[in-house]
């Protein structure tokens, strides 16, 4: 009978665990609707302000007037990783695939003899890369307190880097994060934000011409350090995005295995259950005979 409660146990148990996970599907649907939404509408924004940046950088060229931020400082020495990933796991290998691809990047560097610096945004890539890159770890950005995010979180993640590119601590900066492509499908990127590279648009007339006021330089000037603030929140807002459909997905597969393993305990359950009476049966019939 001990093995009967056993099972009893195990299967209630599961049962428990399957409406957690089947609570955190919904709950993480109704969060990517918001989250996917965000993510779209801001693509037409940072698709536009690439392919004007991208004209602007290309009159500039390679002039001795061209902005810090665009011609970089001769050097790529010294670069700084900022990993974006998630505060919460449970979210199948969200996390794991954008870290493998900073990780991956990161022993490119150090084996071609450059310097490595580390800046995470999210305590799951923290304490991932902590492991292999501690000593590379310069610092952390905590969003463990943002519930929605804002151009203004990414504004602090931008000048926590431009501070630091401003005091020469590093060459060249790429941010880490996952692009949404659908609830199954997440594709970890690398964004090189310093120097600043941008796409020329396939649409952009070649020979259209713009007269600036001021300069393209100033232009540039001031733009840049909003281009580094817009590509981190736009990674941001993918990642949100990513996190809560890869979360939907896990906590579907989750909740299908639980409902697999409650039948498959539900019929071990039922056959002990058989084999005790049919043993009491056996006894009594036993005993009867035996009178």
């Amino acid at each position: 009978m001990a093995n009967l409660k056993d099972l009893k146990n195990r299967i209630s148990s599961v049962k428990s665990t399957r409406k957690i996970t089947k609570a955190m599907q919904m709950v993480a649907a109704a969060k990517l609707r918001r989250a996917q939404e965000a993510a779209e509408m801001s693509r037409p924004y940072a698709e536009r302000f690439n392919a004007v940046m991208a004209g602007l950088a290309a009159s500039v060229g390679g002039s001795d007037s061209a902005p810090k931020l665009l011609s970089g400082t001769g050097s790529d020495k010294v670069n700084l990783l900022v990993v974006m990933t998630s505060e919460r796991g449970l979210c199948g290998g969200f996390n794991t695939n954008i870290v493998k691809k900073a990780r991956a990047h990161a022993q490119e560097l150090l084996a071609a003899g450059k310097d490595v610096k580390i800046l995470t945004v999210g305590k799951k890539g923290r304490d991932q890369l902590k492991r292999d890159f501690g000593d590379h770890l310069v610092g952390h950005v905590d969003m463990t307190e943002v519930k929605r995010l804002s151009y203004a979180d990414a504004q602090g993640i931008a000048k926590n880097v431009l501070d630091r590119f401003d005091a020469g601590e590093f060459d060249v900066a790429t941010i880490f994060y996952s692009d949404f492509v659908n609830v199954v499908s997440q594709i970890p990127r690398a964004h090189q934000i310093i120097p600043a590279t941008f796409e020329a648009s396939e649409d952009e007339g070649a020979s259209t011409l713009f007269d600036y006021e001021p300069s393209e330089e100033a232009i540039l000037a001031d733009l840049l350090p909003r281009g580094v603030a817009t590509a981190i929140f736009s990674g941001l807002l993918e990642n949100a995005a990513s996190e809560q459909g890869a979360r939907m997905s896990a906590m579907d597969n989750a909740t299908r295995n639980a409902g697999e393993m409650i039948d498959s305990l539900t019929i071990q359950y039922n056959r002990s259950r058989q084999a005790v009476i049919t043993n009491e049966l056996i006894e009594i019939i036993s005993g009867a005979e035996a009178l």
